[in-house]
This record gives C-alpha cells, sequence and structure tokens, in this order.
C-alpha cells in the first residue's frame, strides 16, 4: 500500500491540481506539503508510476481523488481531511480487488494463483463483503 498506491494516489491528485486547476508545480507542492522535486516525479510517472493505471481503474476513488484535489486548490480542506479522502479511496480499490490485483502483478510468488493465500474470512474483512 505504501509504496505503490498511496504514491499512485499522489500522482493523481498532484496531476489534477496541475491540469484541472491550473497550478504551477511549486503551488503543488506547497499544497501537497511535498517538494517540487516530488511533484515532477509524480507528473512523470516516476514516483507512482506502477499503480496508476490501477488508481485510475477505481470510480469510487478518482471520485475521492477529484475531491481531494479540489478542496486543495480551494484551500478547503486540513489535512484530516486529505487523509479521509485518501483512506476512502483505499478503500474503495481495497473492497473492488483491486489492491489483490496489484499485489499479484508486483509479487511474483502469487503470480497465476487464484486467491493469494490469505484466509477466506480475511479477504472478506478487508473487501468488505458479507460472509457466504
Amino acid at each position: 500500500m505504501v509504496r505503490y498506491i498511496l504514491p499512485a494516489i499522489s500522482a493523481q491528485i498532484a496531476k489534477e491540481l496541475t491540469e484541472r486547476h491550473g497550478l504551477k508545480r511549486s503551488e503543488v507542492a506547497k499544497k501537497m506539503g511535498v517538494t517540487p522535486a516530488a511533484v515532477t516525479q509524480y507528473l512523470g510517472s516516476v514516483r507512482g508510476g506502477i499503480a496508476i493505471d490501477l488508481v485510475e481503474g477505481s470510480e469510487e476513488a478518482a471520485q475521492m481523488i477529484s475531491k481531494t484535489a479540489d478542496g486543495l486548490a480551494r484551500n478547503e480542506l486540513s489535512i484530516c481531511d486529505v487523509l479521509d479522502n485518501i483512506c476512502m479511496a483505499c478503500r474503495a480499490m481495497r473492497s473492488s480487488g483491486l489492491i489483490c490485483q496489484m499485489h499479484k502483478e508486483v509479487l511474483s510468488s502469487l503470480k497465476g494463483r487464484k486467491a493469494c493465500g490469505r484466509p477466506p474470512q480475511l479477504c472478506r474483512l478487508l473487501r468488505g463483503t458479507p460472509k457466504a
């Protein structure tokens, strides 16, 4: 999550702030609390590049990212609000199975397996699905 998903979410927020809101990289860096070099890496897919397609694959996560970018652009969000939105985006990706898909892509021991090896009740808990 920390290595792939969070950088991809940050990359999408930076992209929206520059493309949709017309902010300069230095302004994006200040709003996101990162360096301008980090914003350049986000926009160039150096940071978060592996999981950007997965983040874009979740409509609910994309909506939370847009909501976060909008709030940051208008200076309406606290750091707690930003973190809450990022958590909701991650939950949306987890519940749709995108996190499991990413794990299968980056962890060679899971390639070709139908399940990751977690107990079914744990996967249900993480995905928010009821018991069968």
